[in-house]
């Protein structure tokens, strides 16, 4: 278990506080998972459904890119157990964690499954949820703020207007494999919408950059690369 400064220290009350009334926000039964997304960096990005289940839940499964700030907001007792999910850092496996998820749960506790940004987006919440219901396991799923979205507009480019562009693709620059996706439709990608966003895409970026082009994508397209996306660290390349 990593331990978190500060966390001890946490408010209980602090959500009743902000939210006196007019808000109805689910109870988080034991024996339940939510899968759940914490945005894409920035603290603030943090959901109020989120918030609401980090203030409940016993056990919580959170992923490298997740902000430590965030992990704060836990109550006191909470276990908090780290996946790892870096790339090219130590992770544990998928299959580990989806057990881990099911054993946590059918012990009665209340399991919160915290991702960067959403966990249906590129985040492999689907599998996660699939094993649930393989297992038994009810869930609910929490969405977060994708960097998709969230990153251009930190880096005040708009993924969509009006008159100019009405049509995003988002896509991973990052397979299963770890090496550049192959089942990708590449013509169809470089012909399609005016805009394109790419996750993880910084490793092979060259090699993408020449699949689209290649593909029919004009060679002068403006292009921005954002990295350490929505934090104090975020660079952009233009």
């Amino acid at each position: 278990m990593k331990s978190i400064p500060g966390k001890a220290g946490a408010n209980e009350q602090a959500f009743e506080e902000i939210l006196p009334g007019g808000f109805d926000f689910p109870k988080f039964e034991p024996g339940w998972v939510w899968l759940t997304g914490a945005g894409p960096g920035d603290p603030g990005l943090l959901t109020l459904h989120a918030l609401n289940g980090l203030r409940q839940a016993d056990v919580v499964i959170y992923d490298a890119l997740v902000d430590e700030k965030i992990l704060t907001l836990t109550k006191p007792q909470c276990e908090l157990k780290y996946a790892g999910k870096r790339g090219g850092k130590p992770s544990l496996k998928q299959t580990d964690i989806s057990f881990r998820i099911i054993q946590f749960a059918r012990s009665g506790k209340r399991v919160l499954r915290l991702k960067g940004g959403d966990p249906f987006v590129f985040g492999r919440g689907g599998e996660e949820a699939l094993n649930l219901v393989e297992a038994g396991i009810p869930f609910r799923v929490i969405p977060g703020v994708t960097s998709g979205t969230a990153a251009p507009a930190y880096a005040g480019i708009p993924v969509t207007h009006r008159d100019i562009n009405s049509a995003v693709t988002f896509i991973t620059g990052h397979g299963a494999n770890g090496l550049v996706p192959e089942r990708h439709d590449w013509e169809g990608i470089a012909k399609g919408s005016p805009v394109i966003v790419m996750y993880m895409v910084v490793k092979h970026i060259e090699a993408i950059s020449s699949r689209l082009m290649e593909n029919g994508r004009a060679p002068d397209e403006p292009v921005a690369v954002i990295s350490k996306a929505c934090t104090s660290e975020q660079q952009i390349l233009e």
